[in-house]
């Protein structure tokens, strides 16, 4: 059995929004997976939609859809996360599920982690995916260095059919995946 079939990645978009551009870089990026043989969960929004973290409240139980969040992350090799661009910085909700995950455990560290991102702006969430590639570090994940995906004009960059219009784009991505399994297997092997 080929080793990266036992690898399992958990699939993040970081908006909520139903026609997501990153969602559709998401799956893309999770069929790119599957066929080379990974296993591939992708987070359901419901699975980002989490009250907002207060500290106040970490002495009471803590919520039900943050254990789940938790126990996913825990249950991947590595994660894909596709990031819009806010305001120059990630979207609140995925800041928001990345404070609650790793409270009291920190389910992130050692994880091997693949970050891209769609925009309707020129810059590709350029800015976002460094501020996210610096709060990951601090939680312990690798972040796979290159390449770097910045999906721009994300408008017009998918086909009706969810494909990269830009060959290079799909190229970077299928880099990127192929990159972050092959990393993520020799690791996991070493561990073994």
């Amino acid at each position: 059995m080929n080793a990266i079939s036992q690898l399992r990645v958990l699939a993040i978009a970081g908006s909520l929004r139903k026609e997501s551009y990153n969602k559709r870089a998401l799956l893309l990026a999770a069929n790119i997976a599957r066929e080379s043989g990974a296993s591939v969960t992708i987070a359901e929004n419901e699975l980002l939609q989490l009250p907002l973290f207060n500290e106040d409240t970490l002495g009471e139980q803590i919520p039900n859809s943050v254990l789940q969040l938790k126990e996913n992350i825990q249950w991947a090799d590595a994660l894909f996360i596709a990031t819009p661009e806010y305001n120059h910085s990630i979207p609140g909700v995925l800041k928001n599920a990345l404070d609650w995950a790793s409270i009291q455990t920190n389910p992130f560290n050692g994880k091997i982690g693949a970050i891209f991102g769609a925009s309707i702006g020129i810059n590709g969430s350029l800015r976002a995916q460094l501020h996210l590639r610096q709060i990951l570090t601090a939680l312990g994940v690798h972040v796979i260095e290159q390449p770097q995906v910045f999906i721009r004009n994300a408008a017009h960059a998918f086909t009706p059919e969810g494909l990269l219009v830009d060959k290079q784009d799909e190229q970077l991505l299928t880099q990127l995946i192929e990159k972050t399994l092959n990393i993520t297997e020799l690791l996991k092997k070493g561990l073994q």
